[in-house]
């Protein structure tokens, strides 16, 4: 696809633009190995030949080539995200904006309006994929031109009853129709949260009781279905510190019904051969998570293939421990088990927690903790596949993760077009290593949310708090744009 190039007139102040878009607050550098909460730390600088290299003969992503690596993007959307990427790297902005979104002036009609006005014309749809099914597939048919999937995730969270369960659930079957009838090189994935078809309410109830099964394997769940390990010894229990009471009746008539709406999404998406991933969330509710995703994908699967894919968030200390004795218990049960790694969204709140009831927070205690577990659980489950068993969705913003992730499915001989293998990244953010993995060959995979504004603040505003840390993923792909902008400014005024 050609570039388009916007007219003679913005390009005359071009390189002051594109200069203005280099200017970041200060980020850490992709080594950065102290304390997450650290401010001793400084801007990465994008050098003339960064290239991505584990073997010095190999070059595996190469982020030179600013024209290859912007191929069919064209020049407008290279500012209007430049811009916006500016905006959120601002932290005091995003605070002012979150104090915004939280406060009393929301319940104020025009106030309100004006708020999300502005919000839907520059961060929802920077992030998200549009309001309705409608808007979500001209979304992912600008995608699939530049040769990028998508992975179909209804924005909507924390369901407060069946009704509105059930309204998810209509969603998600919708969505997953949708996917089908888009070309199957597009779409990868529908992505589904437990807690819009669960009561986040429900979901602690159940976490809290097999939790305590854990610890004390005479206590009796009879609402209990057949799963796969949920806990590893390092896992924390600091939510449950006494003996919860049972389900209620009610409450166990409500679980099936969780049940019934994720079997019947299993069911339709076998049906129409279109594969299923269930987010994470905070720990307080993931055994919960964990349990439905595991009990649905022993029931559902392609032969050897995973219908469904489970979520492990490396920044946990018990995520590899966890995720290996999962995999264990699956193969030992001969169900094929994939699985979504990321680094994690909710340390804010978890740190929060367990400092709160006085125990160690579950999270590791640096970044470069987190990126050693992330790396190693990728290499793990590569070292798998290339043995003929597991799939995993690398959805990582880190570069070096990319690389070495890359370069490792390469040295193992591992299909860049296997099913088994895919990187991911949410929409509008870390294009630069979306389009590096693209053009060396691998299925790389946009997140994209999706749903009316105002119901996928919460996820907004998540993104907003609790991925501080990918500011420097988004001041290296600033810098990307920047040249490319400089370049296409070049070659229009030449």
């Amino acid at each position: 696809m050609a570039n388009k190039v916007v007219c003679p007139k913005v390009f005359r102040d071009l390189r002051r633009f594109a200069r203005c878009l280099n200017t970041a607050p200060t980020v850490p550098p992709m080594n950065f190995t102290g304390n997450y909460g650290s401010t001793n730390v400084t801007t990465p600088t994008l050098q003339p030949t960064d290239q991505i290299l584990v073997n010095p003969e190999k070059k595996v992503i190469n982020f030179d080539d600013v024209k290859e690596l912007f191929t069919g993007v064209s020049t407008s959307r290279l500012i209007r995200s430049s811009l916006t990427l500016q905006m959120a790297s601002i932290e005091s902005m995003v605070d002012l904006g979150i104090w915004v979104m939280n406060s009393k002036f929301m319940h104020m009609p025009i106030f309100k309006e004006v708020i999300l006005g502005f919000v839907k014309r520059t961060f929802y749809e920077h992030f998200c994929a549009g309001k309705d099914l409608i808007e979500v597939g001209k979304t992912v048919s600008k995608l699939s031109s530049v040769d990028l999937k998508g992975m179909l995730d209804y924005g909507v969270e924390h369901a407060m009853d069946n009704e509105s369960c059930d309204q998810s659930m209509n969603v998600f079957l919708q969505t997953a129709e949708l996917a089908k009838s888009l070309p199957s090189s597009s779409v990868s994935f529908v992505v589904v949260k437990i807690t819009a078809i669960c009561t986040p309410k429900l979901l602690k109830r159940m976490s809290d009781l097999l939790r305590w099964e854990q610890k004390d394997p005479s206590f009796n769940l009879p609402w209990k279905q057949k799963t796969l390990p949920l806990f590893a010894e390092s896992s924390p229990f600091y939510h449950t510190l006494k003996r919860p009471e049972p389900l209620t009746i009610e409450e166990e008539r409500d679980l099936q019904l969780g049940h019934d709406r994720l079997e019947k999404i299993c069911k339709k998406c076998l049906e129409l051969d279109v594969e299923l991933l269930i987010d994470a969330e905070d720990t307080a509710i993931q055994p919960a998570i964990d349990y439905f995703a595991y009990s649905a994908a022993i029931k559902y699967h392609k032969d050897d293939h995973p219908l469904l894919f489970g979520t492990i968030q490396a920044y946990l200390k018990d995520s590899k421990e966890r995720m290996i004795i999962a995999k264990k218990a699956a193969e030992k049960m001969g169900v094929p088990m994939g699985f979504k790694l990321v680094r994690g969204a909710y340390m804010s709140s978890e740190n929060q927690l367990a400092s709160s009831l006085g125990f160690q927070s579950p999270i590791h205690d640096s970044i470069q903790q987190t990126h050693n577990c992330y790396n190693s659980c990728a290499e793990l489950m590569l070292d798998e596949i290339a043995n003929g068993s597991g799939a995993v969705v690398l959805a990582t913003h880190n570069i070096e993760s990319g690389k070495l992730a890359a370069s490792r499915a390469i040295d193992l001989g591992i299909r860049k077009d296997s099913k088994k293998l895919q990187f991911a990244q949410l929409y509008g953010m870390a294009e630069g290593l979306s389009f590096g993995l693209r053009n060396a060959g691998f299925q790389v995979s946009k997140y994209l949310p999706f749903g009316p504004v105002e119901k996928v603040m919460p996820y907004l505003i998540r993104r907003a708090e609790e991925n501080r840390g990918l500011l420097s993923t988004s001041a290296f792909d600033r810098q990307l744009m920047r040249k490319e902008l400089i370049r296409r400014f070049d070659v229009a005024t030449s």
